[in-house]
């Protein structure tokens, strides 16, 4: 079945409002500080910089967010980094440093050989020379205005996680400083994890993470040990939503990545947001432009097409148009998934106002408004992704169903 990702993400949603232009959007924000949802900048500001690095994180402070999440991991000498991923391949160079091992187990390095990796070239050469960074450089950076999620990350990876966080959050004098702020927050997928961590450090905060939200008696039995439920927005339901705030509990949504999905999510009645693009989403949530001085829009795209993603026609394609008054040169432009996954414009593309242009994945016949980058397989996350459109340095939009 096709996965169409629509700027307009439900019809039936009251207060989702579309701009002719990005930098003009015009939206329902909240009415007061308190109607403002929390929000949490997503492995740092995982769409702006190279995810859980210290840029991200100085990115998602930066956002004025109320908190940025990190993900945490022990390496195999016991010492508690921040890393997403099982393996290192999508996000280190670790092909050039340790030739073979690039699917080994992240948890497998040593602290020493994690820090000959770089973490943050594959987003940008802007960042070259990031580095994995250790659980206490995300209490540098975070403020008792900006504190931290702090995931624990695959726990049967890293044995006795749940005691290392605890003791950091109680020893150091940086983490239990915003502790006693309440601008900490453990969270984790792994349901017997958050509740050996629930018994070692009951006066910490706990979210616990779901795909899909459960049955009532379910979320009944995570208010005895969890504070809050974070969970995908895009299956979340009304009910699911009653279910949580009956149980007592907290209720929070991931990763929503553009403004349209922000209200969306608000529309629902969720309490916290958890985005790739806080810097952006908290200008929406401000009543400001979100993208200011953008000229062009991601008008739409599709993605896990019917048969070959990668044929001309009806394949895998992001749509982008001029919303600008001026000619808008897109040459070179960089779309980038919420993976790192990259389709990009070619050379001499320059779009009239109203002009639209389809980036494709796959080979064809460049035309004035078809560009083909002649790929062999599909490169956009097939699972209901976001896009972002960047030129030069300068983000563009961020289009998400």
């Amino acid at each position: 079945m096709a996965t169409r990702l629509t700027r307009t993400i439900s019809t039936a949603i009251a207060g989702l409002m579309l701009a002719t232009a990005p930098a003009a959007v015009a939206h329902a924000a909240p009415e007061s500080e308190t109607d403002a949802p929390i929000l949490i900048g997503h492995r740092g500001a995982a769409g702006t910089a190279p995810e859980n690095t210290v840029a991200a994180f100085k990115d998602g402070r930066a956002s004025g967010a109320d908190f940025f999440e990190i993900d945490v991991q022990l390496s195999a000498d016991g010492v508690p980094f921040l890393f997403h991923d099982n393996t290192p391949a999508r996000t280190t160079n670790v092909e050039e440093v340790f030739p073979g091992r690039e699917n080994d187990p992240i948890t497998s390095f040593t602290w020493a050989e994690l820090q000959q990796l770089d973490a943050g070239s594959y987003f940008s050469a802007q960042y070259e020379g990031e580095r994995i960074p250790h659980l206490d450089d995300a209490a540098r950076i975070a403020t008792v205005k900006t504190g931290v999620y702090i995931e624990i990350k695959a726990p049967v990876n890293s044995p006795g996680i749940e005691q290392v966080v605890a003791d950091e959050l109680r020893n150091d004098p940086r983490w239990a400083q915003l502790v006693a702020a309440d601008k900490i927050q453990v969270i984790g997928f792994d349901e017997a994890s958050n509740r050996r961590f629930a018994a070692i450090a009951p006066e910490i905060e706990l979210q616990q993470l779901t795909s899909v939200v459960p049955a009532r008696e379910v979320v009944e039995s995570w208010a005895t040990f969890a504070d809050s439920v974070g969970t995908n927005y895009r299956t979340l339901t009304p009910q699911n939503v009653a279910d949580v705030k009956d149980a007592g509990l907290v209720l929070g949504v991931y990763t929503v990545n553009s403004p349209e999905a922000v209200q969306y999510s608000l529309d629902l009645g969720v309490d916290a947001v958890t985005t790739d693009f806080p810097i952006q989403n908290q200008r929406f949530l401000d009543g400001q432009p979100v993208f200011p001085g953008a000229g062009v829009e991601i008008a739409d795209a599709a993605n896990n097409v019917p048969g070959d993603d990668v044929q001309p026609e009806n394949g895998e394609y992001v749509l982008l148009r001029n919303t600008s008054a001026a000619s808008v040169d897109v040459s070179g432009a960089i779309i980038r998934d919420a993976a790192n996954n990259i389709l990009t414009v070619g050379a001499g593309y320059v779009l009239a106002p109203g002009a639209e242009l389809r980036v494709y994945t796959g080979p064809g016949t460049n035309s004035a408004d078809a560009y083909y980058n002649g790929g062999t397989a599909s490169v956009l996350n097939n699972g209901g992704d976001s896009v972002a459109l960047w030129i030069g340095p300068r983000l563009q939009d961020v289009f998400a169903n």
